[in-house]
């Protein structure tokens, strides 16, 4: 009966959407670290922490009033609650109950409840046993004032800062991931302080008109001389003494040194996460970025417009210099490789990311980029830069949606504004911010003035705007020089003045801001006139 009642309640845990909303809501409130309530929930924990050692210190020498006691006990409770959710979180008690008992019901053997309970068990003692959650028990202790001598656990409830900080779990990431070096100076040293406190207390010894009387105050000699702090209250007498005292000076000093080595080349292989880690988190507070591939040349002047016009990005590069450069110059940087999905990932592809910008020198390398990033989001907007245009084919199958060539672009502006100086600057200016001109593209709507009417129609110049090209996927175009192949569209540069303009055509100008503003207006208007006499 008691068998069928507990297999009923598992299954009935397992469908309820309750208990699963109930267990995820505490998840993120202790274990997930990309949860915004965990971080509201360590700060607030980190307080009561360090009120509650606060008043175990006071109490030392001061009657805490009923206010303080009730006050300490509620934090207890709360330590104590907070230890029991996480025993419950560490694993699904009826997910075992029902593995075993469909196990045992596909094989038509018995199911024995007791050895479901026992394995149970142990997962929770294995949790028990974590570091961590000894650390948990172990805060909790010092509050049972029958046992005076559980006071000394009070170190115990500081060492749960560590659940709440993350850079001093980093710093116990940092020496767990040099244990084995770590292990090995443990041992030296042991050695050493064995050595030396056994000499000194032979050396030493009152017989010998010394100060060390006992092996205690002789280890705490040889432990104080090792770390070179040498408070003096010892100081050896005689021949033998001193030799013994000069040799584990030196040694100390080895051995200090080596562990300086080792913390600080732990630290400096883990600095990278550490900038990786800011990295992610500040990438979580904006709304949406750009993600630059590549630090080059194109990359750099890249970062440089979108910094100036306060749109945020972070910069991947698996190069160190590039890496570096960026850092410098006060950019967000991934140095990796973005051709891993893991990266990509956690750069935020998949969920604030709006465009991928593949701008490395290497097509190969853009092209390896482009698949893996339209492979993890479908929709993000892709734009590669290529280098060869043999290679613009294989971006565009990869998955870009705009490829551009660079020196292709630059040497068009070359030949066809060499013999145009006045206009050659002017595009040059423009680029370099260095004129008060915009660039902008607008739109032929259907019906507008300017649908079907001649590029020499227009009179830009009367405009006082300046045509660089027209954006169209009208096949009716192709036949016009200059083309230059898009996706699904082409690029006519400079167009000639027999160039006819279809609806759907971009125009892409240069001018003043005022005109440009007031040109798009006239062919917004002439639309709407021709909308309403249809």
């Amino acid at each position: 009966m008691l068998t069928r009642l507990i297999v009923c309640f598992a299954y009935f845990l397992r469908t309820s959407s309750h208990y699963k909303n109930t267990k995820r809501f505490f998840y993120n409130l202790l274990d997930n670290p990309d949860s915004r309530i965990k971080s509201n929930f360590d700060i607030v924990m980190i307080c009561l922490v360090l009120f509650s050692v606060i008043l175990l210190i006071y109490e030392v020498d001061t009657q805490l009033t009923r206010f303080e006691k009730l006050f300490e006990q509620a934090i207890v409770f709360l330590f104590i609650i907070e230890y029991l959710l996480r025993v419950w979180l560490y694993n699904d008690a009826h997910e075992v109950v029902l593995e075993h008992y469909e196990k045992a019901k596909y094989l038509n053997s018995p199911f024995r409840l007791g050895e479901v309970a026992r394995l149970i068990f142990a997962k929770k003692i294995e949790y028990v046993f974590t570091p961590l959650a000894v650390i948990d028990l172990l805060a909790i202790l010092p509050s049972y004032r029958p046992v005076s001598m559980l006071r000394v656990l009070l170190i115990f409830r500081l060492f749960k800062l560590l659940r709440y900080f993350t850079r001093l779990k980093l710093f116990a990431e940092v020496l767990n991931s040099k244990r084995f070096e770590l292990y090995n100076l443990a041992i030296l040293l042991g050695f050493l302080i064995f050595i030396g406190s056994s000499g000194i207390y032979f050396f030493e010894h009152p017989t010998n008109a010394g100060q060390v009387s006992n092996l205690f105050d002789a280890a705490y000699w040889a432990i104080v001389t090792v770390s070179s702090v040498g408070y003096g209250d010892i100081a050896p007498q005689t021949t033998g003494g001193r030799l013994v005292a000069m040799a584990l000076i030196l040694t100390g000093l080895g051995v200090l040194s080596f562990f300086i080595s080792i913390v600080v080349s732990a630290f400096s292989e883990k600095m990278q996460d550490l900038r990786e880690n800011r990295t992610y988190a500040e990438l979580k507070g904006y709304p949406s970025f750009v993600i630059i591939c590549g630090f080059g040349r194109v990359g750099r002047h890249i970062a440089m417009q979108l910094e100036k016009h306060q749109q945020h990005f972070v910069i991947i590069d698996s190069k160190e210099v590039n890496a570096s450069k960026a850092r410098r110059l006060g950019y967000l940087v991934i140095h990796a490789d973005a051709s891993k999905n893991e990266v990509l990932i956690n750069a935020g592809i998949k969920n604030k990311a709006s465009v991928v910008l593949c701008t490395t020198g290497d097509d190969v390398i853009n092209v390896y980029i482009t698949l893996t990033s339209r492979h993890l989001n479908p929709a993000i907007r892709i734009i590669s830069r290529a280098n060869n245009q043999e290679n613009v084919k294989k971006l565009y199958q990869a998955g870009a949606d705009n490829v551009i060539q660079p020196f292709e672009i630059a040497a068009m502006v070359v030949a066809e504004y060499i013999g145009q100086p006045v206009a050659f600057e002017a595009i040059l200016g423009i680029i370099r911010e260095e004129k008060q001109f915009i660039m902008e593209a607008l739109c032929v709507y259907p019906g507008s003035v300017i649908d079907g009417m001649k590029i020499s129609d227009v009179d830009f110049e009367c405009r006082k705007l300046m045509l660089i090209g027209v954006i169209s996927a009208n096949p009716v175009h192709r036949k016009h020089k200059n083309s230059y192949k898009l996706k699904n569209e082409h690029f006519y540069f400079n167009p000639d003045p027999c160039f006819v303009l279809r609806a759907g055509d971009l125009l892409v100008v240069l001018g003043r801001e005022i005109g440009i503003d007031y040109f798009r207006d006239q062919i917004e208007k002439s639309q709407v006139k021709e909308g309403r006499k249809q």
